[in-house]
């Protein structure tokens, strides 16, 4: 059974930085792809950052040169660095997971499997 969990939302002001972690648990091979999404209050869940087994980045154009995604494949995480933050990056991060074997690490909701709880990054 697989399970997401993020951590490290926060409240921060414009122009700061946060540093979202999502642990993975319920698998031990490292072949999946994973991404992260969010969602501000009345507005539809966005794709924000994916990464494939081998490392390869896709962002939102909205968070490039902003954000980073990364990978530790022995501890089974995720993270997001997130720089120059702007009060419309306020919202629910969640980070999902695709294992299928050609999964593709892009931001397409649809092609994410498992998700986290999420956790709430708020900029002023």
């Amino acid at each position: 059974h697989v399970q997401l969990v993020e951590s490290g939302g926060g409240s921060v002001q414009a122009g700061g930085s946060l540093r979202l972690s999502c642990a993975a648990s319920g698998y031990t091979d490292p072949s999946n792809c994973l991404g992260w999404f969010r969602q501000a209050p009345g507005k539809e869940r966005e794709g924000v950052a994916g990464i494939d087994k081998d490392g390869k980045t896709t962002y939102a154009s909205s968070v490039k040169d902003r954000f980073i995604i990364s990978q530790d494949n022995a501890e089974h995480t995720v993270y997001l660095q997130m720089s120059s933050l702007k009060p419309e990056d306020t919202a629910m991060y969640y980070c999902a997971a695709d294992r299928a074997i050609l999964c593709k690490g892009g931001i397409a909701m649809r092609d994410y499997t498992y998700w986290g709880q999420g956790t709430q990054v708020t900029v002023s």
